[in-house]
């Protein structure tokens, strides 16, 4: 049983159309646990992935909205890094 609840932990929740929206909701969706359970960098790394496989595909307004949520997102991964070295700490 407490196998089954460690792989629900890792299963990606991510919404469906979630790069379709604005930067403000991308980067706080994909910094959220729901979706990212093992932190916002793992969030970044999706945002990321998607940029470089889509990027060809992608309407300048819509690179420079998901470019925008690439940098809150760093602002996020930036916090919760500070946060660990601060529980390392204590």
């Amino acid at each position: 049983m407490l196998e089954e609840d460690n792989l629900k932990a890792d299963i990606v929740h991510m919404p469906v159309g979630l790069f379709t929206k604005d930067a403000k909701t991308i980067a706080e969706s994909l910094a959220s646990e729901e979706v990212s359970p093992h932190g916002p960098a793992a969030g970044m790394r999706m945002l990321s992935f998607y940029l470089t496989s889509s990027s060809r595909f992608l309407s300048p307004s819509r690179r420079r909205a998901l470019e925008k949520a690439r940098t809150l997102l760093s602002a996020r991964v930036e916090e919760a890094l500070k946060k660990e070295e601060r529980k390392k700490i204590a």
